[in-house]
């Protein structure tokens, strides 16, 4: 899954791809480059982000969404709003990629996947269990779920190692395989854990990619889909 986003203040690429002409030119390069789905973003989710209206989310994606649908990859729309979910579906977007891990409703009345992403402050003190009890509740035979660890969301860095370190039991609920979806390109863990700054965090992206895989995580999402397309291709044929 490779990132575009359509913002100035995202915490990589804020204002990078911003104007319409420059997202349409990335996400072709994306696609070139091996993305299976590009996720389009048009209000930062960085930690303490500036909210922005549905209506100003959706005049962001309105300038390029039809252009993207024309590479015929598709689309994710990453928003936490019904409205701008509706909207993007409605204008090519395939997948809905929700931190808020509720819009199941607008998911079933597209009959489009969601990506339920796990952004709850643990309650029992064991992250891993309360990630895999997020997972059991939302469980539907009606939807097809997908479900997003939730690196950097409510939780401190000590529990976004552990969840790493762990992708493998959270992989199963009950016995059930679940889909699952990793997002750590380039998050501040990889600095917490390295000391790399954002800029530099691309290679760490990739290893943790590449371990995921072997944990059994279907999607990862990153920023240089170049370089980890090309890891992941040769993990997968030592790990399949």
């Amino acid at each position: 899954m490779g990132i575009l986003n359509i913002t100035p203040d995202s915490f990589s690429d804020g204002g990078f791809f911003y104007s319409a002409e420059n997202a349409i030119s990335h996400a072709k390069k994306l696609i070139e480059d091996g993305a299976d789905i590009i996720d389009v973003g048009a209000e930062s989710t960085r930690p303490n982000f500036t909210p922005i209206s549905a209506d100003e989310e959706i005049s962001r994606l309105e300038k390029i969404l039809p252009a993207i649908k024309k590479f015929g990859v598709p689309i994710s729309i990453d928003t936490y709003k019904p409205e701008v979910a509706e909207f993007a579906i409605k204008n090519g977007a395939a997948i809905i990629n929700d931190i808020s891990g509720s819009m199941f409703d607008v998911a079933k009345k597209f009959s489009v996947p969601i990506i339920a992403m796990h952004n709850e402050k643990i309650s029992d003190g064991d992250i891993i269990s309360d990630i895999k009890n997020f997972f059991r509740k939302n469980l539907r035979d009606d939807l097809q779920i997908i479900f997003d660890v939730g690196i950097g969301f409510n939780k401190t860095q000590e529990e976004n190692l552990t969840i790493l370190k762990n992708l493998r039991e959270l992989k199963f609920i009950d016995g059930v395989e679940i889909p699952l979806l990793l997002g750590v390109s380039r998050k501040s863990v990889i600095g917490y854990a390295t000391g790399f700054d954002v800029n530099n965090r691309d290679e760490a992206t990739g290893a943790i990619c590449v371990l995921a895989a072997s944990q059994g995580v279907n999607i990862v999402r990153v920023h240089n889909v170049e370089m980890i397309s090309k890891m992941l291709k040769m993990a997968d044929i030592l790990i399949y």
